[in-house]
């Protein structure tokens, strides 16, 4: 089977689950129980959306979420935004660093954390210059969408460790 790749209105998705879609292209076809998956976790929040069958194959790729119409995009953001359940912190409360772990108490979408990195190396990423991705002891994952965001205390102590 060929690859399919959506772009702008040429198809319609239904949310069906949590994380489950069934997509209808411009031509007829029909898909059901997609799953979409991104293909660059990390640094591709946005651009190329896998879109896989219950067997784990691919059936379409999104190149870019940016052009899909406003309905369409949201039902793929709700999908991806469950299956990669991030909190986000907007907020940090204190941060320090003891005997080489560093501890910072923070305010996410999802109420208050206290995350415990060991290896500050590995465990704070910068992205893009202004987003930050953290990983604590117990691999749980958080992430700072827009440093710029933070209000000057937040920001001063998060500048210091990156």
């Amino acid at each position: 089977m060929e690859r399919i790749y959506i772009d702008y209105d040429m198809a319609r998705f239904t949310r069906k689950d949590i994380t489950i879609v069934d997509l209808e292209l411009y031509d007829g076809r029909r898909f059901e129980n997609l799953e979409p998956r991104r293909l660059f976790p990390m640094t591709g929040l946005e651009k190329y959306i896998t879109l896989l069958d219950n067997e784990g194959k691919e059936v379409a790729v999104i190149r870019d979420l940016r052009t899909l119409p406003a309905e369409e995009r949201k039902i793929i953001e709700d999908c991806l935004n469950e299956y990669y359940l991030i909190p986000r912190i907007s907020e940090i409360l204190s941060c320090h660093e003891k005997y080489g772990v560093l501890t910072i108490k923070a305010v996410t979408d999802r109420g208050e954390v206290s995350i415990e990195i060991r290896n500050i190396l590995h465990g704070l990423k910068l992205l893009y210059g202004t987003r930050v991705l953290l990983r604590d002891n117990n691999d749980n994952r958080y992430e700072i969408p827009d440093l710029d965001r933070l209000d000057r205390k937040s920001r001063a102590m998060i500048d210091a460790f990156l």
